[in-house]
């Protein structure tokens, strides 16, 4: 039922009209404050320690503050990929979890599995979040002091840090899709009794399944649509971030 980024976005709104495009929207604005706030708090620690000036720092550092923000968010990502699935059976795609609402939700996945059952698939999640984060913020100051070298910006300028996001966003994408296809199949496959996912095991196994079965574009799929969130996002997320450290 969904060919391509715009026929996913005609589909929704037949189905579940305008407000369809914003299903699992507090359960993701849960997520960005936890994860983001903890990933760039730990960043910024990370730099004003010194740390990001030795050689590989800001892949490493970046990479670290992701993990953690990817652990610290795990729970709300769950909520946010069941919440956004759930759809009439005509457009349905894979297991359906009916929540009724983002407490609902938290409540259910608790009675059923208790507390780890609201970190399940968080060994998708960690890897997905460390390898996004290290390469959108290593990208970005790389680009953005490539651009202020060039003199084609003033360094400090909000147009060398826009220029610098817009870098970062293609980076992010292409670097994230494989593992972004991981964690959401994780998140969102039917589970036991026991809280054991019926259809892998865990990420590594998820991704050599994903490879065999569908080659290695599989691990590409939605890349479009990955792009077209991630790259406003890292803009405008790298953007206020950098503005609001220098208040």
């Amino acid at each position: 039922p969904y060919r391509g980024v715009l026929r996913a976005v005609g589909a929704v709104c037949r189905a579940d009209g305008l407000r369809g495009l914003q299903k699992g929207l507090a359960a993701g604005l849960l997520y960005q404050g936890l994860m983001n706030g903890v990933r760039f708090y730990c960043y910024s620690w990370a730099e004003d320690a010194g740390w990001t000036r030795y050689p590989g720092g800001t892949v490493a550092a970046g990479a670290v503050a992701g993990a953690v923000g990817a652990f610290v968010g795990s729970p709300a990502y769950l909520v946010k990929t069941h919440l956004q699935a759930q759809t009439l059976a005509a457009v349905a795609v894979g297991h359906q979890h009916n929540h009724e609402s983002i407490s609902g939700a938290f409540t259910s996945i608790y009675k059923q599995h208790g507390v780890a059952g609201l970190w399940r698939g968080v060994t998708g999640a960690v890897p997905r979040v460390a390898v996004g984060s290290a390469a959108q913020l290593a990208t970005f100051a790389s680009a953005k002091d490539w651009v202020c070298e060039r003199q084609w910006f003033e360094e400090g300028s909000w147009a060398a840090v826009l220029a610098g996001g817009m870098v970062s966003g293609v980076a992010v994408a292409v670097t994230m899709t494989p593992f972004d296809v991981g964690s959401t199949r994780l998140y969102k496959q039917p589970v036991d009794a026991e809280g054991a996912g019926k259809l892998y095991r865990g990420f590594l196994d998820c991704i050599l399944q994903i490879s065999s079965k569908e080659g290695l574009l599989g691990l590409y799929k939605g890349i479009g649509a990955v792009y077209l969130r991630l790259g406003p996002h890292t803009v405008l997320s790298l953007f206020f971030w950098d503005e609001l450290r220098k208040m």
